[in-house]
């Protein structure tokens, strides 16, 4: 029998589990710019609270998702960042698709218009998983920061609601 994939309401309980898979996406050298993972009271305070999810089977965190703001002045109100990540366990299972379909949704009904992202090229999944979530290319940010000492480029997306008027 194939365990259910469950996607729901990430909680404070969840963050040491959310942590290891974050840093498990830190290690790849491909996934972020951080070098470790910060602290629950400092992730708590960057990300939206009604947007943050996790993905679990068999009770067992395997991917979460969340939003960020882009910035505090009211203008872009509408606008968010988009954080996903996957136990690399679970990769390519269909988890990505689910939790950031389920964020979009999330995104959506609470009025948020754009949706956006920077991502490494050299993350080909994550870049087909946006894709296929209705995400596109908006263009390249050319050594806009350095990792380990190497400027890295990334490409930025961004996914605009079907549901604003």
């Amino acid at each position: 029998m194939k365990a259910e994939l469950i996607i729901r309401p990430m909680g404070a309980d969840d963050w040491p589990e959310v942590r290891d898979i974050y840093e498990a996406g830190i290690a790849t050298g491909h996934a972020t710019f951080e070098t470790s993972a910060p602290t629950w009271q400092h992730w708590d305070h960057a990300h939206l609270d009604e947007h943050r999810l996790v993905a679990t089977v068999d009770g067992a965190v395997v991917g979460w998702a969340a939003l960020s703001p882009v910035s505090d002045r009211c203008v872009y109100g509408g606008v968010a960042e988009n954080s996903i990540y996957i136990h690399p366990d679970h990769r390519g299972r269909g988890v990505g698709r689910e939790l950031l379909s389920a964020l979009i949704v999330s995104s959506e009904a609470a009025g948020i218009w754009t949706v956006q992202t920077g991502i490494f090229p050299e993350n080909t999944s994550s870049l087909g998983l946006h894709r296929r979530c209705g995400f596109r290319i908006i263009g390249t940010r050319q050594r806009i920061g350095r990792l380990h000492g190497v400027w890295r480029d990334t490409l930025l997306l961004e996914r605009r609601s079907t549901v604003v008027g």
